[in-house]
């Protein structure tokens, strides 16, 4: 979260003393809503500093162990020889590709002109802007966009092809200029999928890379989607001094890339080193850093020879930008005394179960994560299972959560209230439920209550799914309409107004995709956000995507979709069938599903997004209105009747081409030109029978498509029917 000047977003609440800090951020849904539109996304990064008496750094000592905290500052920043490597592949057309055009051109602007830079963009040819470092100037920033908004995706990925090139050009720019001490090499790389063209065995890959690189190129990596090989990545930072980070398929491919090359846009040292006399010190964590970037801190911990020693002896070397940087310092280490929290209470030293001392345990998770690095990289199997025993011993010995420990939650203990269990799996159903306890053990049953799992409901005609299809059922007239509404990504329409008299809101957001090739569209809508506001008898707000449910009542929870459990409380029911459906059923006489459309290997007009259906509309009134909610309890009949399918030769032909005659609907005073169709839905059916009212539905629903747009995704406002208010 980036809200530098005007201070901490809302609902932080900071308490500090000279010692101790205490940091609290929860923001409501509404409070979320004011600062982004589809509310917070993203990390929450706090910044911070602490008093600095000594350059070499700040050591503390408790019972035999010490940890070393080195962060200098009021350093020259080192020159950048930085190449970005981007992914032009075709599976980044759209909006990865754009959000990192955009991107991009931010950070261009953020060089410094002691920093050289070049572009390489890569797919199955590797197309390079210029064949050596640039330096930066204002015409040579110009230029550089100007050669990555011209880049378009297309073909297959040749990591291994990109790299070396980037590789080179650094190579051949330190090794003529003769500055390899007073600068640093970095390649910042991004792409969305596993080596398809040129070398593609990964082992070979890394194998290129560390020997072309020497451990004189340090490799970011950043991984977008979920067809990327992040394994190799991981690898490629790991063995070459690098990070690497990984983008969700719905995260914003641009802001994540600024964010990380914020943490390394000014490096202040290279090739540090920092040393501790052999008779002092065993089991130290690294000592050995090939960067130091500004903002950032290095910290080693390890056990003392003697507890009793007065001083430590420590060395650190390094290298700047203008000299080589030597530090030599005896350090005082004596006993640590108890700190105390904020509120000038003295602060417990454990967690009750042995656990008191906070450096230690600060050694031994440095040493757990250094042990798993080493594992990642390592190609031999003997040294690997080494590797992965210790890693697992002192895991379980500190209780950390590694790839090789588990956590068990102790869930509540099973109701005995005579219920049946539910089986069955469909897109309607979803499979057995995973329980746990969404508060964990030893907590008191808050205001959200776990519940059986019952995964079987009825899902109606009505509904809104796929680019997006509107159906309507008119159960008594037994007619079934059907519209398209071609809105614009970003869009957020109303689906179901009602909060005037049962308190129900139901909002939509629209994502965009390109249109398959050969279509009459030019792009392609779906809904990844459905939001729901329920203010009766008390308010609670659902943001639902295909990765995740958020509810808050008052007590926030985050459901994953990739898990079946069910929530409930004050006549709310919340039900996640894995990767299936979500259910909302409210107060017993309304209920909702949210079907969960996921591609295993998406094609690039197609995206991860929502179904919404109707299942149950009793509670909902008469005044009811939104897109969908205009039509409930209504009813339509044909004024204008074709002759039956029965009757007309001619009718059956037009069915098999996909449509029939048209007639004229009547429904809520409107005179509506239709024709016959047949739909496939995905509701479970193959398809159904509707008329199907052109033109965006524009003689059919009330108003006009502008009158359903709502200005944020708990918006309550309707322009149309009763109820105009917009308060949340």
């Amino acid at each position: 979260i980036r809200n530098y000047d005007s201070g901490p977003p809302p609902s932080t609440v900071i308490n500090q003393n000279e010692t101790f800090a205490n940091i609290i951020f929860k923001p409501s849904v509404v409070q979320q809503a004011k600062i982004a539109q589809n509310g917070v996304l993203g990390d929450f990064i706090i910044r911070y500093d602490v008093n600095r008496e000594q350059s070499i750094g700040d050591i503390q000592v408790l019972n035999g162990y010490f940890v070393h905290y080195f962060a200098p500052k009021d350093l020259p920043p080192l020159p950048k020889n930085v190449v970005f490597v981007l992914d032009s592949s075709a599976s980044m057309v759209g909006t990865k590709l754009r959000q990192t055009k955009d991107a991009l051109f931010t950070i261009l602007h953020d060089l410094r002109p002691q920093d050289r830079f070049s572009i390489i963009g890569f797919s199955n040819r590797i197309k390079v802007w210029k064949d050596h470092l640039i330096s930066v100037t204002p015409d040579s920033i110009r230029d550089g966009k100007v050669y990555i908004h011209h880049m378009s995706p297309t073909g297959g990925t040749d990591i291994n092809g990109a790299l070396q090139r980037a590789i080179r050009l650094l190579n051949k720019y330190v090794a003529h200029n003769d500055i390899g001490d007073r600068s640093v090499s970095l390649i910042i790389f991004l792409t969305d999928g596993k080596p398809t063209v040129g070398e593609t065995h990964t082992l070979k890959i890394l194998n290129n890379t560390r020997e072309a690189a020497r451990g004189q190129v340090c490799i970011f990596t950043i991984g977008i989607g979920n067809d990327v090989d992040f394994r190799l990545l991981e690898k490629l930072s790991l063995e070459n001094c690098g990070l690497t980070r990984r983008v969700h398929e719905e995260e914003d491919a641009g802001s994540q890339l600024i964010g990380f090359y914020d943490e390394i846009r000014t490096p202040l040292l290279s090739d540090i080193r920092i040393d501790y006399p052999p008779s002092s010190v065993v089991q130290a964590t690294k000592t050995l850093f090939p960067n130091y970037f500004n903002g950032s801190e290095i910290i080693i911990a390890g056990k003392l020879v003697d507890r009793k020693l007065d001083h430590l002896h420590v060395e650190v070397t390094a290298s700047n930008s203008k000299k080589f940087v030597i530090l030599k310092t005896d350090v005082p280490v004596g006993p640590q005394k108890a700190g105390k929290d904020v509120t000038g209470s003295p602060r417990p030293e454990g967690d009750g179960e042995g656990d008191s001392n906070h450096i230690e345990r600060l050694w031994s998770y440095l040493t757990t994560k250094e042990l798993l690095s080493s594992w990642l990289q390592s190609d031999d199997e003997p040294e690997k299972e080494r590797l992965r025993q210790q890693a697992q011993d002192l895991a379980l010995s500190y209780r950390f959560l590694t790839p090789f420990t588990s956590m068990k939650l102790r869930g509540p203990v099973p109701r005995k209230d005579g219920l049946e269990e539910a089986h069955g799996m469909s897109a309607a159903m979803g499979p057995e439920p995973v329980v746990q306890s969404v508060r964990g053990a030893g907590t008191q049953p808050g205001p959200f209550l776990e519940k059986p799992y019952q995964p079987r409901i009825k899902i109606s005609k009505t509904s809104v799914d796929g680019d997006p299809h509107f159906v309507v059922d008119f159960p008594l007239s037994k007619l079934t309409v059907c519209f398209n509404i071609d809105g614009q990504p970003g869009d957020i329409l109303r689906l179901v107004s009602d909060h005037m008299d049962s308190g129900v809101t139901v909002n939509g957001e629209l994502i965009g995709a390109p249109a398959p090739p050969n279509g009459h569209k030019k792009q392609r809508t779906y809904f990844r956000t459905i939001t729901i506001l329920v203010n009766k008898p008390e308010r609670s707000y659902l943001e639902i995507t295909p990765s995740r449910v958020i509810l808050d009542g008052g007590d926030r929870l985050v459901l994953p979709c990739n898990q079946s459990v069910v929530v409930g409380s004050r006549g709310l029911e919340v039900s996640v069938s894995a990767n299936a459906n979500v259910t909302v059923t409210i107060q017993g006489s309304i209920a909702f599903v949210i079907l969960i459309h996921l591609y295993k290997k998406p094609a690039p007009f197609q995206r991860h997004h929502l179904g919404f259906y109707i299942a149950n509309s009793e509670g909902l009134s008469s005044n009811c209105h939104g897109l969908l909610g205009q039509f409930l309890n209504q009813d339509a009949r044909l004024t204008e009747d074709p002759a039956g399918p029965s009757q007309s030769p001619t009718h059956l032909l037009l069915l098999q081409a996909g449509e029939g005659p048209e007639a004229v609907l009547k429904v809520k005073g409107h005179q509506v030109p239709v024709v016959w169709k047949q739909r496939k839905i995905y509701n479970g059916e193959e398809q159904i029978d509707c008329w199907f009212a052109r033109n965006n539905a524009a003689k059919l629903i009330d108003g006009e498509y502008k009158d359903y747009l709502a200005s944020h995704p708990f918006d309550t406002g309707m322009t149309l029917g009763r109820g105009t208010s917009r308060e949340l």
